[in-house]
């Protein structure tokens, strides 16, 4: 209830404190003309290309971190030797400690000075597509660069998570698929992924709520602009993110154009609100269809808990366990009448 309380008093501040940015006639109004406002004719004008600039980098960064942090997750889970599973666990989460500043400093030493020939290349045998199209870089100043380091700051959550959820197959899902021949590969695919779908999709989401919210590494590594791009490789037009657009320039900010400043954390605010949610909505639903099928009374067992449509899964099942898909009689043994007949024979 307190947590509510404070979210609801943070959504009032920042929706109060925008109304006067939002209302204003930014053709007239001087303030608004000077500055970082300068040159837009509304707000809307002004935080559309901040939002793009925000889910574009967090997509990029999603689309390197998402794999990395599922693969991670899974060789640790399924492949590493114990000792070592445990190491790398624990230097995922360490991962998760370092300061953001840090991860700035390390795209600026390390990230951008690596990215230069690679900018090169691409603009050279890929410039017809706009995502690579030139003229390149010299500094190494590009979204590339600042996505490539929130991708490394997301592993963490996406790795911890989608970890977590592979540990919890049941392990004679895997045993039965192992014991009809798959390899652990096909175990994989077949009991494996089904089972964590939902929670590797939410791992996901709070992981890119993670680079929507992003500041300093952001500000610091890319050369902004406020506009919407999708160049990937050239200074001067990388699309500004609204948390390293308000850090950059609240400080020499007017009062009007504070305002304003707060109006693009709102829409942040209500991005980031809306991402967690829908992850928050897809964890609650799946455990709630776990605890569903345990507590069934016209469950027929174990095997009402075999993601639908993993038939494969369900055969394995059957066969390894020796159950009939009608219920789980078989564990039961032989009658005493079936003693019998086997004595006679």
């Amino acid at each position: 209830m307190l947590i509510m309380i404070i979210l609801a008093g943070v959504a009032l501040f920042l929706i109060i404190s925008a109304i006067p940015a939002i209302t204003a006639d930014w053709s007239t109004e001087s303030q608004l003309n000077t500055g970082p406002t300068a040159g837009f004719p509304n707000f809307w004008a002004y935080v559309g290309p901040l939002i793009w600039g925000t889910l574009w980098s967090a997509a990029i960064a999603l689309l390197f971190g998402a794999p990395i942090g599922i693969g991670i997750a899974l060789f640790i889970s399924h492949y590493a030797p114990r000792r070592l599973a445990s190491i790398l666990g624990y230097l995922v989460d360490l991962l998760a400690a370092v300061p953001s500043i840090v991860f700035g400093l390390w795209g600026i030493i390390v990230i951008r000075p690596f990215l230069l020939p690679l900018s090169d290349w691409l603009a050279a045998n890929l410039g017809w597509i706009p995502l690579f199209g030139g003229p390149v870089s010299t500094t190494g100043s590009t979204i590339l660069a600042g996505a490539l380091v929130l991708a490394v700051m997301i592993l963490p959550i996406i790795t911890s998570i989608s970890r977590e959820i592979f540990l919890q197959t049941p392990r004679l899902h895997e045993e039965a698929a192992l014991a009809l021949g798959a390899t652990r590969w096909e175990m994989i695919r077949m009991a494996v992924f089904p089972y964590a779908k939902s929670g590797i999709v939410s791992a996901t989401l709070l992981g890119l709520g993670r680079a929507l919210g992003e500041t300093m590494a952001i500000a610091l590594i890319i050369s902004p602009a406020i506009l919407v791009s999708v160049n990937l490789i050239t200074e001067g037009k990388n699309s500004q993110t609204i948390a390293a657009n308000i850090a950059l320039n609240f400080p020499i900010a007017t009062t009007l154009q504070r305002d304003a400043l707060i109006g693009t954390g709102l829409m942040l605010f209500v991005i980031s609100l809306a991402v967690n949610s829908i992850a928050r909505v897809i964890v609650g639903g799946r455990k709630g269809k776990r605890t569903k099928s345990k507590v069934s009374p016209k469950s027929p067992g174990p095997l009402s808990r075999v993601p639908a449509g993993d038939f494969a899964s369900a055969t394995a099942l059957d066969v390894v366990s020796g159950r009939s898909s009608a219920g789980i009689a078989d564990d039961e043994g032989p009658t005493p009448e079936e003693d019998i007949e086997g004595a006679r024979y």
